[in-house]
């Protein structure tokens, strides 16, 4: 539906700035002094464009810190005053939206908790028609793509073209070294899907500590993305929210300057020749692997067939159980990660029982993805 919705980037929002625009402050406005004191020496970084703090804060349990409200709304209003910086928090209600606009903030974002809700997302964009202001709007908690579509799409339909997306990361149930995992596949296909539309990195939800930050605003400039929001609280230990994923505004300062900015294009006539070769090859590989796919789903109809014929069982655990440890071992000897073999084998694995289920049963389309979705909640 937004395929060609005019979007306006980030950079042309009129806060001025380049890539990559830089979002940063304190994850809660705890009391004015610890705003202001944070947003003065945020603002001696030339590099942040927008100045940041939570006035509300959704927790995940009772009794935490949810921030002051309104009164946090003067205090960033002070701070913009103070220097010079446009301001952004965070909204869930219409009523938040109201306030928001009444003390002048410049930029509203859609938290991870609200975007989730397709119910709360169009109440929010009911209260937004007419307004033009820009919003910034997270990725769900979940990893679920349309969900993230479809709350861009809410947003859009009132009318707002200054929108961006901002990559949090997602809640999972796995191990991970990180607070939310970046599922960097999700983003990526969102810009795809999107053509136009900025996509800032929040490294400090992703991250959940300061100690992974750099790695992850770096490997997000290096996908291209449009900018970060980084946390900087002026007394980090004592934050009252998230105090271990924010950065003192002098180690934020360190952390910006250390990042290196790559080019989108390649302007040597001969390093894009080299460039060009190596595409070529992989176009070439890739055209090899669509075959070879497809010659193994061949394989896997006509091993259907002969299941069908000897009436026996489509699903061989000891043999797949083989395939894994010997395709991964293979892999892994060729530095490939195990993570990507496994998610590789597993959809191999899933197309070929959907192939000899389609020859056993002789599924139509229909039948066909019944049988997918059966395999999936299985």
């Amino acid at each position: 539906m937004l395929e060609n919705h005019p979007f306006i980037p980030i950079v042309d929002w009129g806060f001025g700035g380049s890539r990559p625009f830089t979002i940063s402050g304190p994850c809660s406005a705890e009391s004015e002094k610890q705003l202001i004191e944070t947003a003065l020496e945020v603002s001696k970084i030339k590099s942040v464009n927008l100045l940041r703090a939570g006035a509300w804060k959704p927790r995940t349990r009772p009794g935490a810190f949810t921030g002051k409200g309104e009164v946090a709304l003067e205090w960033l209003s002070k701070a913009k005053e103070l220097t010079g910086l446009p301001v952004t928090t965070e909204v869930a209600y219409p009523a938040h939206i109201e306030s928001a606009l009444k003390y002048g903030i410049d930029v509203l974002w859609i938290g991870a908790r609200t975007s989730v809700n397709p119910f709360m997302v169009q109440e929010l964009a009911e209260a937004l028609k007419g307004i033009d202001i820009p919003v910034m709007i997270k990725n769900p908690v979940n990893p679920d793509l349309e969900l993230w579509i479809g709350a861009i799409e809410r947003i859009a339909q009132t009318g707002i073209r200054r929108i961006a997306a901002i990559h949090r990361g997602f809640s999972s149930y796995e191990n991970s070294v990180y607070r939310n995992k970046p599922n960097w596949e999700i983003p990526l296909e969102l810009r795809r899907s999107l053509p136009g539309i900025s996509m800032i990195c929040d490294p400090s939800h992703i991250c959940g500590s300061t100690e992974p930050l750099s790695y992850i605003s770096q490997f997000a400039l290096d996908l291209n993305y449009d900018g970060l929001m980084l946390e900087s609280h002026i007394d980090p230990g004592s934050a009252l929210s998230d105090a271990r994923q924010q950065l003192h505004p002098a180690d934020l300062k360190k952390l910006i300057d250390n990042l290196i900015l790559r080019s989108l294009e390649v302007n040597d006539v001969i390093q894009l020749s080299k460039l060009e070769d190596l595409r070529d090859e992989i176009d070439e590989v890739d055209d090899t692997i669509i075959k070879t796919l497809a010659h193994r789903m061949a394989i896997a109809r006509n091993i259907g067939e002969y299941k069908s014929l000897n009436n026996i069982t489509i699903l061989q655990p000891e043999r797949w159980d083989e395939i894994i440890r010997s395709r991964t071992r293979s892999g892994v000897e060729k530095d490939l990660t195990m993570s990507f073999l496994l998610k590789l084998y597993n959809l191999i694995h899933e197309e070929s029982i959907l192939q000899q289920t389609k020859m056993m049963n002789n599924k139509n389309a229909g039948g066909e993805l019944n049988s997918k979705k059966a395999i999936q909640n299985d």
